[in-house]
């Protein structure tokens, strides 16, 4: 099962989705307790799972569904930067991974397609 589907059943339906074996070892308990660190209400469930993390699937959806109150919750998962912004910043100004995510911050997507245009060497892409 989709874990989207795990963290709708705790956060809004509270139905207990998990009704046979293949559902329970479908949880995946990382990407739910994910899913909740998100939000000031729920990052402190999650963190509870996250340190008993030896519990068993089931008991852990079961703790999830009964303590979580029932509320709609969304937010976009935040993804990694594109790497390549990243080398293309490394390449033009010489520096290292962490000096270059810290400057990245700071240049605009503008700025960061005139560098681009600045080092590229030609070939493919």
């Amino acid at each position: 099962m989709n874990p989207f589907e795990y963290l709708n059943a705790i956060n809004n339906t509270k139905k207990d989705i998990m009704v046979d074996d293949i559902a329970e070892k479908g949880y995946n308990s990382f990407m739910v307790n994910r899913g909740l660190s998100y939000f000031n209400d729920t990052v402190l469930m999650a963190n509870e799972m996250n340190v008993n993390h030896t519990i068993d699937n089931r008991l852990q959806f079961d703790f999830l569904i009964n303590i979580v109150r029932k509320k709609k919750r969304f937010s976009k998962w935040i993804k990694p930067e594109t790497v390549s912004d990243v080398e293309v910043v490394k390449e033009y100004y010489g520096y290292s991974n962490e000096k270059a995510k810290s400057a990245l911050s700071l240049l605009t997507s503008n700025q960061i397609d005139e560098l681009k245009k600045k080092v590229y060497k030609g070939g493919r892409k």
